[in-house]
């Protein structure tokens, strides 16, 4: 399965309680946080919640 790397690019202190738990759940606490997932729908749906405030690549 291919591979995504995900970084949070942009604050989370004015983002609504939805993005802010979406982000917890990808393990982001601080801007330039990184993770390396699975490229499935899950991720493709809190990528979407997110997509404002990420940076995707292929890894």
């Amino acid at each position: 399965m291919e591979k995504v790397k995900i970084t949070l690019t942009k604050s989370l202190i004015r983002s609504t309680p939805n993005q802010r738990a979406t982000a917890a759940s990808l393990g982001f606490r601080k801007i330039g946080d990184s993770i390396v997932l699975d490229d499935n729908a899950a991720t493709a749906g809190k990528v979407k919640v997110l997509s404002h405030l990420v940076k995707v690549e292929k890894a």
